[in-house]
């Protein structure tokens, strides 16, 4: 039995608290630069600043030289709106804490809605613990963690509509208003919509019992909000034509095969061990488990299951629409179990719940949040864009001389280089591949690989020094090539100017530079 919670229950952390409690002070008190590793949040910034400064949504770009301006669909613009406000205040210290916030409020809140429906709470722990080790995979200081909890909620809210009858759906254009401006990850939600819209016309079609009418009046009223949350998804400064937005990125095979997140997963790689294991458990569980999983279940676990083998950035949706059926699966199968073991970790599980249903309040996670923000303010938590992996010393090199002309630039550097110099500088190219399109990624390639024509496209866009990785077959080719001259060097970043009158004090400033090699043990320390 539960035991009745007591006046100073509030103390007593709960088993969601541990878990909140873990998560956040381990990413903000430790390994919090990794959510830095993507250069993308430094262009998020700088467009929240934009947006801000000028009291409008970009349509067309400001970051690269390239003219005329780009035309560019900010779909995250309220995410960097957001993001630009806590850089003001906290800097990037306070965006990594920030982010390492939402990440554990998406895990606290998966194991709030897993336990609610199950009666083990050792199977709700290990199911939650995996998910969220599985998550890790895109752990990142960028806008798709707001899409993560907004899943977690619309699926929950879904959950409750089919299975206990009770209906928020009330709530949905409301979160789709918000989420449409937050992310593109917003289609998850037409997704999820859609499953359920067809299993109960399945359940209609083909159960002719007495539940034939339940089910149609869950498709009836789910289509009418499903209809209501695509006029909702209108509301956001490009109209309807951000509902095409995620279909014409995701079909452009250019593009999806150029950007690592969105390549498969691989797992020869350790960054997907966590995924791995948790596939196989949910393989092996729904073979051993005497339970059936029903049309919506099945359509869940096989479309994320695809979703996340097809593309990495996947995986975490995968973890939080798979856990719950894996957790069902599961306690069926400790329910079926006999024997001493069995009874011994349900009684385990009794007595922990017992503890857990003691707890109450939100003390705990509390106390760590104004914690972390004392120490953030008092500079004992400082984060920013690590300089073993980032070009940060070349990027305040850059800032220093001031060089104009155009540039050529490694699409990673021209996140940084937006963040730290922009309007300075203007970049050739960055994280923002769905803007600049399947021509000039192409053009881009054709540079980074060498493909006959690449110095044309120099000569197109009047590229007169270049930015570029100190380890690569583009560098390497400038250094023995006359026409060019490295100014900078760093184990990151080379630097190279044109050998032209225009760069002539820069190249007398700068004789003596030479390429820094790096070690073996340097390259296996990278990686």
């Amino acid at each position: 039995m539960i035991k009745q919670k007591n006046k100073s229950s509030f103390l007593i952390p709960s088993i969601g608290d541990f878990l909140f409690l873990a998560i956040f002070l381990h990413i903000s008190l430790n390994v919090g630069k990794s959510l830095l590793g993507d250069g993308d949040t430094g262009y998020h910034i700088r467009a929240g600043e934009y947006i801000l400064k000028t009291l409008s949504i970009p349509h067309h770009d400001m970051f690269s030289f390239i003219s005329p301006p780009l035309p560019w669909t900010a779909h995250e613009w309220l995410s960097e709106v957001i993001m630009a406000v806590i850089h003001k205040s906290f800097g990037l210290t306070g965006i990594v804490v920030f982010f390492a916030f939402l990440i554990s409020l998406a895990s606290y809140l998966l194991f709030k809605i897993i336990q609610k429906d199950n009666r083990n709470i050792l199977v709700t722990i290990l199911v939650v613990l995996l998910a969220t080790a599985t998550s890790q995979v895109h752990w990142l200081a960028r806008p798709h963690i707001f899409s993560l909890i907004l899943m977690i909620v619309w699926y929950y809210i879904l959950d409750l509509y089919h299975y206990q009858n009770k209906n928020y759906l009330y709530l949905f254009p409301l979160i789709m208003i918000v989420w449409v401006n937050l992310h593109g990850g917003f289609m998850g939600g037409f997704m999820l919509l859609g499953i359920y819209l067809f299993g109960d016309f399945t359940g209609y079609i083909f159960h002719k019992n007495e539940d034939n009418d339940a089910y149609l009046n869950r498709f009836k009223i789910l289509a009418f909000t499903t209809v209501a949350c695509i006029a909702a998804a209108v509301i956001n400064p490009y109209g309807y034509h951000i509902l095409l937005f995620p279909f014409k990125l995701t079909s452009s095979k250019e593009i999806m095969d150029s950007i690592s997140e969105f390549m498969s997963p691989n797992f020869h790689e350790n960054y997907v061990k966590s995924f791995e294991i948790f596939l196989l458990l949910l393989l092996a569980t729904l073979g051993v488990s005497k339970s059936k999983l029903n049309i919506i279940e099945t359509l869940l676990i096989l479309l994320f299951t695809y979703m996340s083998l097809y593309s990495a950035r996947y995986i975490p949706l995968f973890a939080i629409i798979a856990a719950p059926i894996l957790a069902r699966q599961l306690q069926t199968i400790e329910e079926q179990s006999t024997g001493r073991f069995a009874a011994f970790i349900r009684k385990r599980a009794t007595n922990i719940a017992a503890i857990d249903a003691s707890a109450t309040g939100y003390f705990w996670p509390a106390i760590a949040i104004i914690v972390v923000m004392v120490a953030m303010t008092m500079g004992k938590i400082e984060y920013k864009f690590d300089e073993k992996i980032k070009p940060m010393a070349a990027i305040e090199f850059l800032k220093k001389e001031k060089i104009t002309g155009n540039m050529f630039n490694n699409d990673e550097f021209g996140d940084c280089l937006i963040y730290s110099a922009y309007p300075m500088y203007k970049v050739f190219f960055d994280g923002r591949s769905d803007m600049y399109g399947v021509d000039r990624l192409k053009e881009y390639r054709k540079v980074t690989n060498f493909d006959q024509g690449w110095e044309n496209i120099l000569a197109k866009y009047r590229i007169t020094w270049i930015f570029y990785d100190a380890d690569s077959a583009l560098s390497r080719y400038l250094l023995i090539n006359k026409d060019w001259k490295l100014i900078y060097a760093d184990k990151l970043a080379n630097i190279f100017v044109k050998n032209i009158p225009e760069y002539q004090y820069l190249i007398t400033k700068y004789p003596s530079v030479k390429p820094v090699i790096k070690k073996d043990k340097d390259k296996a320390a990278d990686k």
